[in-house]
């Protein structure tokens, strides 16, 4: 029989031969940008409660777009309901949809599926908004929700936090997984050196 050890082993093998295989296509920087950093997060994960604020000053440091997916994981019992949520605050506007996922994160511990609502109502009014009664009446909301996790699964994401540095080189790799979070910043520098030159609108205009 397989040692414990040995079973992690072959699963962390199996995972990693599944993210290889994955679609990466989505792994590149919004239009207009040389490099992102993109996050697939659940807002009731604790270690994307600790990754939060390092991948949001990076992004402010660099002055480069951060590209959050939500990939509510099945175990956790608010998250998806939280996503759904934050989809409605970004509705408003991207900035209070930014806050209330950090909101989420620094209240996990507090937060369950019965008040997870009341203190969403909360953090409406302390933004002068009024939280509606139903959400997403339309469903719209739960697709986009549904449309990120289904990527996630297709990009091969096997945990929460997973993060990348992206760019737009031509040549080399566009992306690279941040496996040790202290080396964001070295990363981030690197792509920023292999990255391609924005096209001007005169360059753009001659394809």
């Amino acid at each position: 029989m397989l040692s414990r050890l040995s079973h992690l082993a072959l699963f962390l093998a199996l995972a990693t031969a599944f993210a290889l295989a994955g679609d990466t296509s989505a792994l590149k920087p919004p239009k207009g940008a040389k490099v992102a950093i993109i996050v697939f997060e659940d807002l009731q994960c604790p270690d994307c409660a600790r990754a939060a604020p390092l991948v949001h000053e990076a992004a402010k440091t660099y002055k480069i777009p951060l590209v959050q997916y939500d990939f509510p994981l099945p175990q956790h019992n608010w998250s998806f309901d939280a996503a759904v949520n934050a989809r409605w605050f970004d509705a408003k506007s991207k900035e209070i949809g930014d806050q209330y996922r950090l909101y989420c994160f620094s209240h996990q511990n507090e937060i369950t599926p019965d008040n997870l609502r009341s203190k969403s109502e909360a953090f409406a009014t302390e933004h002068k908004l009024t939280f509606p009664t139903f959400v997403d009446p339309s469903g719209s909301l739960t697709a986009k929700v549904k449309a990120d996790y289904d990527l996630g699964q297709r990009v091969g994401i096997v945990h929460t936090p997973t993060l990348y540095v992206v760019s737009n080189t031509s040549r080399g790799t566009p992306f690279v997984e941040v496996v040790d979070r202290t080396q964001l910043y070295t990363l981030i520098d690197n792509m920023l050196k292999e990255a391609d030159p924005v096209p001007t609108e005169k360059t753009a205009a001659k394809h």
